[in-house]
């Protein structure tokens, strides 16, 4: 004798349809040359310069930042300490921070910054200028590439940033620098 419950299992059972295979996702091949990136990267409002070296960034950052005082990074001496503890209202006086990157994405002029880079969580949104150092080696056609390379897919916490903050109204006015850094720059070696 069987119980419904049994009988319903085994209609269920039955009834399964045929696995599907699951299409194969293209390889969406573009242009991930370093004059695209930078050409999107303009249009959004960042900008990209060149760097001979790395040994050539802490130069590089006090001549385009001649007035930049309080200076966030892990890549050179900084002018002022940053960790994970630092309360927000000593982030809210940086005026710049220079931080590393691991890639980025010519289409959309994006670049990928995950928290063990940003010295603090809140860094990258709270101070006044963001300049964001790019091996050029890591730079990639799309996004699909883009998201290939996370570790372990996109787990924990980064994000990809494109261009400085900016809101636009209705009216279409655009504000740069409306609830985050007031420019990017992208200091490709």
């Amino acid at each position: 004798m069987s119980s419904s419950r049994e009988r319903i299992l085994a209609a269920a059972r039955a009834n399964k349809p045929d696995e599907t295979v699951l299409p194969t996702v293209p390889d969406f091949w573009g242009d991930d040359s370093l004059d695209r990136f930078g050409t999107v990267l303009a249009s959004i409002g960042g900008e990209v310069a060149r760097l001979e070296s790395l040994d050539a960034l802490e130069a590089t950052v006090h001549k385009l930042w001649p007035t930049a005082k309080l200076i966030a990074s892990p890549l050179f001496p900084p002018t002022i300490k940053i960790d994970a503890s630092t309360p927000t209202d000593v982030l809210a006086d940086v005026d710049l921070a220079v931080l590393p990157v691991e890639i980025g994405v010519a289409e959309n002029g994006a670049v990928w910054l995950p928290e063990a880079n940003m010295l603090h969580r809140a860094l990258p949104t709270v101070t006044q200028h963001l300049a964001l150092v790019l091996d050029h080696r890591h730079l990639v056609a799309t996004m699909h590439q883009a998201y290939a390379q996370l570790p372990d897919g996109p787990g924990g916490y980064g994000m990809f940033v494109a261009g400085p903050s900016k809101t636009a109204d209705i009216e279409q006015s655009l504000v740069i620098g409306a609830h985050g850094a007031r420019s990017l720059v992208v200091l490709v070696y």
